[in-house]
C-alpha cells in the first residue's frame, strides 16, 4: 500500500547544491559551469522530476571520468545566420549546451524577434524545462526538444525506436508561468528502473515486453510504449527532426544510453531550441494579459469529484515549496552514491531515517 511519506534519506536544498557542485569542481569542470550543472540539477529535484535530477549526478561524474563527457569543453557557434545557429558542444555536459543554446537564443531573439539554436556532439542534458524556463524568465517563450537513446517501440512495434524524446514549453513565471515538459512516451525510462528496484509494479499502458504485448511487472519491460499510440510516435518523430535530423546528429537508434556510451567519445546526442519575443507579434502586455486569462480560465475550471483543475507547471510549483522547506528525498542507491560523494569530499550529504514525503 502506498503511503504519503517513509523513511528514509534526504538532502537539504543548499547541502545539494554545494555538493553536486564540488562533486563536478573534483571531476576538473570549471567552478561557475559546476554550479550551473548543479543548479540545474537541484532546481529539477526540487520541483519533483526526481528521474532528471540529483539522481543523474552519478551518471554525469562516470561520464566524466570515462571522457564521453569533456570536463572542459569548447562549445562553439559552426553556423550563423543571425537567428538560426548551430552550436558544436565538443562533447561538454548537455546541461552547459543546453544553457549556451538558450543564452544565444535569448539574445538573438532580442534582436529578431525569434531565435532558433540547434546543438551538436552534446551529451544528456536533463529536464528540457530547466531550458524553456532561462527564456520564460527573460519574457520570452521558449521551446526545447532534445534526441535521446531509444527506449520506445513505435506504435505497433516490437523493439525501442525512439527515445522518450521530450517537449518542453514554458512563458511567464511566479504564479503566472506556464511549464509544459513532458515526454513522447507514456513514463520515461528511469521512472521503470525507479519501480524494477522497489519491486513494484507499472501503471496500465506504460510498457511492453520482449513480444511487444502491454506488462505491468517492470522486470519484463523492455520498451516504453508512444504516448497516446501513434499520436505519441508521431511526436516522438518530430522531435528526432529537430533534435537530430536538423542538428546533423544521429537517429535516437543510433544513441548509446546514459552511461553506455563509448569511452572518449561524446554521445552525439542533439538538441534544439527555440525562443520567441512576444514583442515581436502582438506585444508584451497584451501576451501577458492573455497567458493570464489562460492560466485563470483553466485553473478556475470546475473539476470532477472536488478536484482541482491544473495547468502545466502547477504540480512542480507545488513540489517546488514543499521541498524547499523539507528537503528533497532521495532513492536508497542516489543517497547511497552521494553519501559516498559527500564523505570523499569530506562535506556535508544526505540525512538518512528521515521522515520525508514521496512526493
Amino acid at each position: 500500500m502506498t503511503t504519503d511519506s517513509w523513511t528514509g534519506a534526504m538532502i537539504e536544498e543548499s547541502t545539494a547544491r554545494t555538493l553536486a557542485a564540488a562533486a563536478l569542481i573534483a571531476a576538473d569542470v570549471p567552478g561557475t559551469n559546476a554550479r550551473r550543472v548543479a543548479d540545474a540539477l537541484v532546481d529539477t529535484s526540487l520541483r519533483g522530476i526526481d528521474t532528471h535530477g540529483l539522481r543523474l549526478l552519478p551518471q554525469y561524474l562516470d561520464e566524466l571520468a570515462s571522457g564521453v563527457a569533456k570536463a572542459k569543453a569548447d562549445i562553439t557557434v559552426v553556423q550563423d545566420r543571425g537567428a538560426g545557429l548551430l552550436l558544436d558542444a565538443d562533447g561538454a555536459l548537455g546541461v552547459l549546451a543546453g544553457l549556451a543554446a538558450a543564452g544565444y537564443a535569448a539574445e538573438r531573439a532580442a534582436s529578431f524577434g525569434v531565435a532558433a539554436v540547434g546543438v551538436r556532439a552534446s551529451n544528456h542534458f536533463g529536464a528540457a524545462s530547466v531550458y524553456t524556463r532561462r527564456l520564460a524568465r527573460e519574457g520570452l517563450i521558449g521551446l526545447a526538444v532534445t534526441s535521446a537513446a531509444s527506449r520506445v517501440a513505435p506504435f505497433n512495434g516490437v523493439e525501442p525506436l525512439f527515445g522518450t524524446n521530450p517537449i518542453s514549453v514554458a512563458a511567464g513565471g511566479d504564479e503566472r508561468e506556464f511549464v509544459l515538459d513532458m515526454a513522447t512516451s507514456q513514463v520515461c525510462f528511469g521512472e521503470i528502473k525507479q519501480r524494477r528496484s522497489e519491486g513494484r509494479g507499472l501503471d496500465p499502458g506504460w510498457a511492453t515486453d520482449v513480444n511487444g504485448r502491454p506488462t505491468e511487472d517492470a522486470g519484463e519491460a523492455t520498451a516504453l510504449s508512444p504516448l497516446g499510440g501513434y499520436k505519441g510516435q508521431g511526436l516522438a518523430m518530430a522531435v528526432t527532426l529537430l533534435g537530430a535530423v536538423l542538428t546533423g546528429m544521429p537517429p535516437d537508434w543510433r544513441l548509446s544510453q546514459v552511461g553506455e556510451g563509448t569511452p572518449g567519445r561524446p554521445r552525439q546526442v542533439g538538441h534544439f531550441v527555440l525562443a520567441l519575443d512576444p514583442a515581436a507579434f502582438t506585444g508584451e502586455e497584451q501576451f501577458t494579459a492573455g497567458l493570464g486569462e489562460l492560466l485563470d480560465t483553466v485553473r478556475e475550471a470546475p473539476g470532477s469529484a472536488g478536484t482541482a483543475v491544473l495547468a502545466p507547471g502547477d504540480p512542480q510549483r507545488a513540489h517546488e515549496l514543499r521541498r524547499r522547506a523539507t528537503g528533497i528525498p532521495l532513492d536508497g542507491r542516489t543517497a547511497e552514491l552521494l553519501a559516498a560523494c559527500a564523505e570523499r569530499l569530506e562535506i556535508p550529504g544526505p540525512v538518512t531515517g528521515q521522515e520525508v514525503p514521496r512526493r
